[in-house]
């Protein structure tokens, strides 16, 4: 049993359909209507008539039909002129027929003698009605189209009332408003100054609230915020119309079943229009019946009556009135959808007159279903499109970004970093909240993860803003912002997911000192464009780029001769060519990690400048070119560390200008005494190698600060390493140590002492001679401690300051 609430929810589906129902879809509506009316009215007289034909016996035939009083005067007139002509001469009648007989004969004769069509006209009108009606709605009820439909239907009622689309309209409305104002305020101001130039106000937006709106007596359409709720809600529209353009508009099928479902109207209507108004003249008043049932009622002919012939006949003629206006509405329907491009969809016209420029077009289905809705009321289509352009989306999404974090919310993301500069990483946003310029304090802004991330205007307002970090994210400039960044951005870090091109903004950053490309494949040979882009770096003094390569970038060693750092990663791939290394005279750090190169490239040695130089991770096995190094003059710091050296050559003690020397994470079993002829050494890592003594000429290295043999094989320190009064760290952990020296105690400037990981039994008691050494930065067993005396300990522990 069907309930009044589901009758109600279908009739409520089926009026929210009037949105797809053109003007002629309507007017078939009323048409069906009017027909159905007339379906029954002839039924119901039909059915109310107890004698449908009234009979009368024949009492005088003449020529095989009743003769009337005109017959009988013209078959005398015949008969004086022709005596042998037929005479009709009146029957013989016993009695009169009784009720009964005349109500046989009216039956017999309505089933024997009277048309068809006049006998089931009303019944023709019912079915032809019916299928109109099926027809007009089939493709609302099609399984292949209804569901699309019904979706459609709730995605565009959902966007006509949403706040936002009316939002996004208003500033659309207010921007053409305030446009024309500027524009001639401009004009006046220009022509005081006795200048004249075009305004291009194409470029303004409002992304910012306007201060001349709110002079001008236009609320900023910025000023109204949504709420949190009606956010959440136009958010879930905008990816409902996504989804639903992802499944219709590849296909056509709504527009297919609604094309044969008119070409089918248009067939029914050339079908009843060629029978109805022929069959039309069987419907007549008077009836001759002849029946063979003179034996019952002594009568052979009949003359009968049909009482609805006249009303039939007036409501058949009004019925074909009603199929040709049925038609020709079906045949202008059938003309628009041949005619029309209805499988695309432009909002060109849009486009022109709103701020949403990039409202995509539309095919198929979807550009079909937007035609359906124009017929009922363009506002539709127009308000839709709201939720099909890209920049109306983002807006939605800053507008909610804004309302979640708030300026205090910023504000204590806040941290001081490594350099101790005030930094703020915001890491997976979907964008970059407008507060962040309240933020004058900031000197690094970290941006990871965030997909799209566009700088405005506002940046300019980051007075201390002088490193920006991207990475993994799509970083788009503003022009006004672009160039506060030329000014004031000092320090730039690029990290790409995937490869790609340097963005072009990144070159006009003339006053960029160090540029930090991470991801970005350089391709051998750049367009010129790009060399331009490069030139322009003048002031570029470190350039980092981490990727593979199979050379050094042309436009690294060509364009930039002023660049002092070059930092290659090149993630494990082999870097062939070096020789351009030549050309970068000015160059005084250069590391290259992770390149593969098994031997010193022999183009370094000509870098007469070079003060550092980083070899990590290449697989070096020997190191024989090192004698070519005493031709670098400068080089203060070499790093041949995380490689498979097996033994340091003899001709290292030609380098008496280094300073940092890291050997670590290699193979090196023995130290050549020539190493300690480096006297100015202050840095010496030989960590993680198969050393098993140290030798006792250590003491040579006087300025030695900072000295670690972890992860050794170290059986017995030699006295001489407590020679170097300067050393402040001192990493002896996990070696073969059996007890330390007392002489430890007269390393004065000792912070920092590793001793975890030997077989150390106790600590000597010298150690409360190194006054500078802290319990935090003594890094050793807890049970050991225990065999140093309370005053040595109470010592250690009265500062926990870190290293």
């Amino acid at each position: 049993m069907i309930t009044l609430t589901e009758l109600k929810c279908l009739a409520d589906t089926q009026a929210s359909y009037h949105i797809l129902k053109p003007w002629w879809d309507v007017f078939w509506y009323y048409i069906t209507l009017i027909m159905l009316l007339v379906a029954v009215l002839a039924g119901a007289l039909q059915l109310t008539q107890s004698r449908v034909l009234c009979c009368l016996p024949c009492k005088v035939e003449f020529d095989n039909h009743c003769a009337v009083p005109w017959d009988i005067l013209k078959a005398s007139a015949n008969a004086s002129s022709n005596p042998e002509a037929p005479f009709p001469l009146p029957l013989r009648i016993q009695n009169d027929l009784h009720r009964q007989q005349y109500s046989y004969i009216d039956a017999v004769c309505y089933e024997k003698q009277l048309h068809w069509f006049a006998k089931f006209f009303p019944y023709l009108v019912l079915l032809h009605t019916l299928i109109f009606a099926a027809c007009s709605n089939f493709w609302l009820h099609y399984p292949s189209t209804s569901s699309r439909l019904e979706h459609f239907v709730a995605i565009l009622h959902k966007c006509f009332d949403s706040p936002w689309t009316t939002r996004a309209l208003s500033e659309t409305v207010a921007e053409q408003s305030v446009r024309p104002m500027k524009l001639s305020k401009s004009k006046i101001l220009l022509s005081s100054s006795g200048c004249s130039a075009d305004v291009d106000s194409s470029k303004q937006s409002l992304p910012y609230p306007q201060p001349g709106l709110e002079s001008a007596g236009i609320e900023s359409p910025t000023s109204s915020v949504l709420d949190k709720k009606e956010g959440e809600q136009a958010k879930a529209i905008f990816e409902k119309v996504k989804r639903f353009r992802m499944h219709v508009e590849q296909k056509d099928i709504i527009y297919r079943v609604y094309l044969k479902q008119i070409i089918v109207k248009v067939i029914l209507f050339a079908l009843i229009i060629t029978y109805v108004p022929y069959f039309l003249t069987y419907i007549s008043l008077e009836i001759d019946c002849s029946i063979d049932v003179q034996a019952f009622t002594g009568y052979k002919r009949y003359q009968c009556v049909y009482s609805l012939a006249e009303i039939f006949k007036v409501l058949a003629s009004f019925y074909v009135i009603l199929v040709i206006l049925y038609g020709l509405t079906s045949s202008y329907s059938l003309w628009w959808m041949l005619r029309s491009s209805l499988k695309q969809y432009s909002f060109e016209a849009l486009r022109e007159k709103s701020n949403y420029s990039d409202i995509p077009d539309v095919k198929n289905d979807f550009a079909f279903i937007l035609h359906l809705a124009d017929q009922y009321d363009p506002l539709y289509s127009k308000r839709f499109s709201i939720f099909l352009s890209e920049v109306s989306e983002n807006k939605l999404k800053q507008i909610n970004l804004n309302n979640e974090w708030t300026v205090e919310k910023l504000k204590s993301k806040l941290v001081k970093n490594a350099q101790d500069k005030i930094e703020l990483h915001l890491f997976m946003l979907n964008g970059l909240p407008d507060n962040v310029f309240e933020l004058t304090e900031m000197e690094v802004l970290s941006l990871e993860l965030i997909p799209e991330v566009k700088l405005p205007a506002a940046v300019s307002q980051l007075v201390n803003l002088k490193e920006l970090r991207v990475y993994h994210s799509s970083l788009v400039v503003d022009h006004p912002a672009l160039a506060f960044l030329e000014e004031n951005l000092k320090i730039l870090r690029l990290k790409f997911t995937e490869m790609g091109k340097i963005p072009r903004w990144v070159f006009h950053l003339k006053n960029l000192k160090e540029l930090y490309l991470s991801g970005c494949v350089l391709p051998e040979q750049l367009g010129t464009m790009q060399l331009e882009g490069f030139q322009d770096l003048k002031n570029l003094r470190t350039l980092y780029l981490k990727s593979s390569l199979s050379r050094i970038p042309q436009v690294v060693t060509d364009l930039l001769p002023s660049l002092q750092k070059l930092s290659l990663d090149n993630e494990g791939s082999k870097l062939v060519v070096l020789n351009n290394l030549k050309k970068m005279v000015n160059l005084k750090s250069l590391e290259l990690i992770s390149c593969d190169l098994e031997r010193i490239p022999h183009s370094i040695f000509s870098l007469n400048n070079l003060h550092e130089l980083d070899l990590k991770e290449n697989n070096l096995k020997t190191v024989e070119e090192i004698i070519s190094f005493q031709h670098l003059q400068n080089l203060s710091c070499l790093k041949l560390w995380h490689n498979n050296i097996a033994y340091i050559p003899a001709q290292i003690g030609a380098l008496s200008n280094l300073e940092q020397l890291s050997l670590d994470h290699n193979n090196i079993e023995n130290l050549p005494l020539q190493l300690f002829l480096c006297t100015k050494l202050h840095y010496l890592d030989l960590s993680y190698n198969h050393l098993t003594f140290i030798p006792e000429e250590i003491q040579y290295l006087s300025n030695l600060q900072y000295f670690a043999v972890t992860n050794n094989n170290i059986e017995v320190l030699p006295d001489g390493l407590f020679q170097c009064k300067k050393l402040q760290c001192l990493l002896l952990g996990k070696n073969s140590l059996m007890n330390l020296s007392p002489l430890v105690g007269e390393l004065l400037n000792l912070t920092y002492l590793e001793l975890v990981g030997n077989y150390l039994e106790a600590l000597p008691l010298e150690l409360e001679g190194c006054q500078s050494l802290k319990r935090s930065c003594l890094i050793v067993e807890e049970n050991l401690l225990n065999t140093l005396p309370n005053p040595v300990t109470e010592r250690l522990q009265t500062c926990l300051d870190k290293c």
